[in-house]
């Protein structure tokens, strides 16, 4: 039976496919590649940022990354983790240059190892472009294997098809088609034209074989029937709730639908739309889906565009206290908390947000390490040099050499207060050691001479006399800051009195001195307690606990601080409230007298403040 020269034989071309005739067609397989290929870029996975991890977190990730066998996701993490990871190694690389230097090394004899975590970058690093390197070599051959078998497997094809009709012929090219469709890519230079190849058998063995119309027209319908099977399955993909899912599996059935025989020329075209529309659908929805993901991303961006400038603040923060150190940790770290709890970013927009964010929050904590560390090596020196004290003290302990034994030790604890604090785990025991020896030394001094009780009588006479003209001048009106520093600094040089006087004489100076000072002429109230703080900081200094108690003083100071600018806080507002009311001049004018006062009493709380710091 001669071959339907009506049925219209498809080929391929650059363009889509055409007829016979050389007009063009609209092709499934043309607008599934193209939709393919869209989906591949549009629906890559949220930028994953890698500028906070450590060295040893990048090293555990290119582990990992050295057993997955998805080598586009490998690149695209190598690309990220590598730049970040070959920066931590040269800066390590650079400090130990600088130690090596100076431990007094010369740069030549340097040779940098590096650590467990480079050798565990670079082993997996090799090993990945290795396996790289043999995964292209399979494919390539793989290829390779696949254009001689489509070339064999063509010339089969082509034998048979000219071929004289047997009654199994048609049965053997439907078995060729099916072999032709297991066979994987070949070579790009090579696919075009192998397809075209292809087709032009296809239609060579339908024009050339004497296969009764309605056996072709059978295949058609059965070709018809698997169509309209993946029409159905494409239309149930508007359902599928995750997307992702949904584009796989639809790039499937493109995939499928373009490798089916031709259908009756009547149904042609309806089928192709009904699959076409099926498509579109989902496309749709995809699109949908990726506008409002991309609302959400530009949602996130600006919420952690606001935290990064939040965070810009701590970048250069300073301070010399431990407390206000610690306050500021726990800000940054709550803006932290809230940066993680928003989702991911655009990716053409994320690298510089999440740069811009962890830059500040390093820094921050890098200024916050140095700190501590100096403060840290400061402490362990001072605790080195009160050990020294301590074993100075210990040496002079059982000495009965006690007039110049006890200067010596005097002089042993005057150091002793001029040195800083200690780590304070260790703050007790180094203090409780030294006064033990000083105590030892000086009730054996007090066991074996009694006279110690005469020198403490005097010593309370010396005060008292200090006293006296402390009072005389309050009382002839000579008071000033000269004789008082005179008279200060000689009751402090004057050594013990007896025990059970000791408190009455320290009130009694105490009070002859806040009156010595309210009686000086000419001084302001600000001057007058700032000279009260530098005798009651002079006083301080000879006490054994000094260091204690001028924290507990400082704590004070700040706590009244922190009271007043509360307190003038709470007015100012309620000044607001009252400028809205009328008549309430006489209140308004109460509050700000009050926060008049209140300004120039916080003036006084931080000079005292500055002046403690330098004790």
């Amino acid at each position: 039976m001669e071959t339907d020269k009506h049925d219209e034989q498809v080929h391929t071309s650059d363009a889509g496919l055409t007829d016979s005739h050389g007009n063009t067609l609209h092709s499934e397989i043309d607008l599934g590649d193209h939709h393919e290929e869209a989906t591949d870029e549009s629906l890559e996975e949220v930028h994953v940022d890698y500028s906070h991890h450590t060295k040893q977190q990048l090293a555990a990730l290119i582990k990992d990354l050295a057993k997955d066998e998805n080598f586009k996701h490998v690149d695209a993490v190598l690309r990220e983790i590598k730049p970040l990871y070959d920066d931590m190694r040269e800066k390590e690389r650079a400090e130990a240059l600088l130690r090596f230097i100076g431990a007094g090394g010369v740069n030549e004899d340097f040779d940098y190892k590096g650590d467990e975590s480079d050798m565990i970058f670079d082993a997996n690093f090799k090993l990945i472009r290795d396996r790289r390197a043999q995964y292209v070599r399979q494919q390539e051959e793989r290829k390779g294997d696949n254009l001689k078998r489509k070339e064999d497997l063509l010339e089969r094809i082509r034998v048979l098809a000219d071929q004289e009709n047997s009654d199994n012929q048609f049965e053997q090219f439907k078995e060729l088609q099916k072999e032709w469709k297991t066979i994987g890519p070949v070579p790009g230079p090579q696919a075009k034209t192998l397809w075209a190849n292809y087709h032009a058998l296809v239609d060579r063995f339908y024009d050339n074989q004497s296969i009764y119309f309605e056996l072709k027209e059978l295949d058609r319908r059965r070709n018809l029937e698997a169509k309209a099977e993946l029409c159905l399955r494409a239309e149930k993909l508007a359902e599928v709730a995750i997307i992702k899912d949904a584009i796989r599996e639809l790039n499937e059935l493109h995939h499928e639908f373009k490798h089916i025989g031709p259908v009756p020329k009547d149904d042609k075209e309806a089928i192709w739309q009904r699959f076409k529309a099926a498509s579109d659908a989902v496309y749709a929805k995809r699109d949908a889906y990726l506008q409002n993901l991309q609302q959400e991303l530009n949602v996130n961006l600006d919420h952690k565009a606001k935290l990064s400038d939040e965070v810009q603040e701590f970048a250069n923060y300073q301070s010399d206290r431990i407390k206000e150190w610690n306050q500021k940790t726990k800000e940054i770290l709550d803006i932290q908390k809230r940066w993680e709890t928003v989702g991911g970013l655009p990716r053409a927009k994320a690298k510089e947000v999440n740069r811009k964010f962890w830059s500040a929050f390093k820094a921050f904590f890098n200024n916050k390490n140095t700190f501590f560390k100096k403060l840290d090596e400061e402490r362990d020196r001072n605790l080195q040099m009160k050990n020294d004290l301590v074993q100075k003290a210990l040496a002079l302990k059982e000495s009965n050499d006690w007039e110049r034994t006890s200067n010596e030790l005097k002089s042993l604890q005057q150091k002793w207060k001029e040195v800083g604090p200690v780590p304070e785990k260790f703050r007790e025991k180094v203090f409780a050691e030294f006064k033990e020896a000083c105590d030892y030394f000086f009730e054996q001094r007090r066991t074996q001479h009694g006279k110690v009780e005469n020198e403490q009588v005097e010593n309370l006479r010396a005060k008292e006399q200090v006293c006296q003209q402390l009072e005389a001048h309050t009382a002839n009106g000579t008071a000033s800051a000269e004789a008082l520093k005179e008279l200060q600094d000689q009751f402090n040089a004057i050594g013990f009195v007896p025990k059970k006087d000791i408190t009455t004489i320290r009130n009694r100076y105490h009070e002859a001195v806040d009156k010595f000072v309210e009686a000086i002429q000419g001084f302001s109230e600000e001057d007058k307690n700032k000279l009260l703080l530098e005798n009651e900081l002079s006083d301080l200094k000879n006490d054994p606990m000094a260091d204690r108690k001028i924290f507990q003083k400082e704590q004070a100071i700040r706590k009244k601080i922190g009271k007043i600018e509360n307190d003038i806080s709470l007015w100012k507002n309620n000044l607001e409230f009252f400028s809205r009311s009328q008549n309430a001049d006489s209140v308004r004018t109460e509050f700000n007298e009050k926060i008049r006062e209140a300004t120039d009493h916080l003036k006084q709380l931080k000079d005292q403040l500055k002046l403690l710091k330098t004790v």
